[in-house]
């Protein structure tokens, strides 16, 4: 990205995005506060302001047409507009979220964004060129530091206990694993492998519970073997929801559900919702029409079959790609990421969805507990 074009960028962003801090001129819009980590889902362009420009792969989501349709200009977010935690930031009565690591953002009261997209639960994962889900927790224990400096032990753990806390980790673990010929991958089987990502996540999950953290939301995977960039490399071939990679993300999806019920007996206050990430995207995949949408397999910007090379952008320096002419009709605006217009539906479902897409609570009722 050209300099100009980075000042500019940013003073839009300021002008649209509202920044609260702890000062008593800026209080929080609600009575709850919002903390987010995870990867590109939930990412509103932490990675523009992390990555080491000397690598010349950067995960960053900072060229048009990202950003095209509700922002008007690329901003980090993996997407034509809005992000999942952007939509339930609305309908929780609190601002669009500047990226934590963004060089105006203060510590606020109504939360971090910490999501860093391509990153993973383990460390290993994109190594170098993304905020990995140990480092996001460390940003937070900052946070937390923080806010008891300057509120006081008792009246921030408070705060922290009341907060939500939204999670969306474990696909680029599992992409890496199916994509990259690696013996840091393939030297375990499906169940250890998956056992490595939950223990990971499990670890975090304590961490933050330890700093106050009760109310916890989660994104389950996603088909991973059904999104443009996999169909594309298995050539298309039948029933991508038996792929590895979907079969990688069922087990992960099993093993979370199984450990959030345990924790929720083992620690204190413990409280979760996770949304059925793999049924949801699946069901607007095989049946776009149903949901308003005219194309599930095929992505709106992108090249190759499926559109499925991330080349959105000129990412990797391809300039040549396709980009559809109304990306709201579309699933997937990228050869990975849903669409704005999609990420509003997985929003309305984590926010109010019935026991068959978000368990035991959904996220409304974390935000009212």
């Amino acid at each position: 990205m050209a300099t100009s074009g980075l000042i500019i960028s940013l003073s839009l962003l300021l002008c649209i995005i509202p920044v609260r801090c702890f000062a008593k001129s800026c209080p929080p819009t609600s009575d709850v506060a919002l903390f987010v980590f995870g990867d590109s889902l939930f990412d509103v362009g932490n990675n523009n302001y992390y990555l080491n420009p000397k690598i010349p792969f950067h995960f960053q989501a900072n060229r048009l047409p990202y950003g095209q349709t509700f922002f008007n200009y690329p901003n980090g977010r993996y997407t034509d507009g809005r992000t999942i935690v952007d939509f339930i930031a609305e309908y929780a009565n609190l601002p669009l979220a500047l990226p934590y690591l963004h060089p105006a953002y203060q510590q606020c009261l109504d939360g971090a964004n910490f999501a860093s997209g391509g990153s993973g639960a383990l460390f290993e994962t994109n190594q170098g060129l993304v905020i990995d889900l140990k480092t996001q927790l460390k940003y937070f224990k900052n946070f937390a530091k923080l806010l008891k400096k300057r509120l006081g032990e008792d009246r921030a753990r408070g705060f922290l206990s009341k907060a939500v806390y939204l999670i969306s980790i474990g696909s680029n673990d599992y992409i890496n694993r199916v994509t990259l010929d690696s013996s840091a991958y393939s030297s375990y089987s499906r169940d250890q492998y998956v056992d490595l990502v939950i223990g990971n996540l499990t670890s975090v999950i304590k961490e933050i519970h330890n700093e106050g953290g009760r109310k916890f939301g989660f994104l389950g995977l996603a088909p991973v073997g059904c999104v443009p960039l996999i169909k594309m490399r298995s050539n298309g071939t039948c029933c991508c929801n038996e792929s590895e990679a979907s079969v990688l993300a069922k087990l992960h999806n099993k093993a979370l559900s199984g450990i959030l019920k345990k924790l929720q007996k083992q620690l204190e206050g413990f409280k979760y919702s996770l949304a059925n990430f793999y049924d949801l995207l699946t069901d607007l995949i095989h049946n776009p029409l149903k949901y308003g949408f005219k194309e599930g397999d095929v992505a709106c910007c992108g090249s190759g079959p499926y559109r499925g090379m991330l080349t959105c952008g000129g990412i990797l320096g391809r300039t040549n790609y396709e980009l559809c002419k109304n990306s709201s009709e579309y699933v997937f605006f990228d050869s990975v990421h849903p669409s704005d217009r999609a990420n509003e539906f997985f929003a309305q479902q984590m926010w109010i969805g019935h026991l068959n897409v978000a368990a035991p609570y959904n996220v409304k009722s974390l935000f009212n507990a």
